[in-house]
């Protein structure tokens, strides 16, 4: 159970994040959900705003999964970075 509370959190933390970053990015017509495509169709992030939220993700866990190589496409595959990846040692911020 505590697993999954973890993953949940983790989840819902990523997705505020995100709407948050697309609020400042004047897209706060567009829906966050972890199908959501990073990038095109889905949340349209062009470098610069993936690149914030990389600095945003890094301030909130300690790491991020694109300062570690990795190229996410999804909001889905952000989430199982702290999850279950490199980032599991990540605390959810209170």
């Amino acid at each position: 159970m505590e697993a999954h509370t973890k993953m949940n959190d983790v989840q819902s933390t990523i997705v505020t994040v995100i709407e948050q970053l697309l609020e400042r990015s004047n897209k706060s017509d567009i829906q966050v959900s972890l199908d959501s495509p990073i990038h095109g169709d889905g949340l349209g992030l062009d470098s610069l705003e993936t690149a914030e939220l990389s600095a945003i993700l890094e301030d909130e866990f300690g790491t991020d999964p694109f300062g570690a190589g990795l190229m996410p496409e999804t909001v889905a595959e952000i989430a199982d970075y702290y999850i279950e990846g490199d980032g599991s040692n990540a605390s959810v911020p209170a």
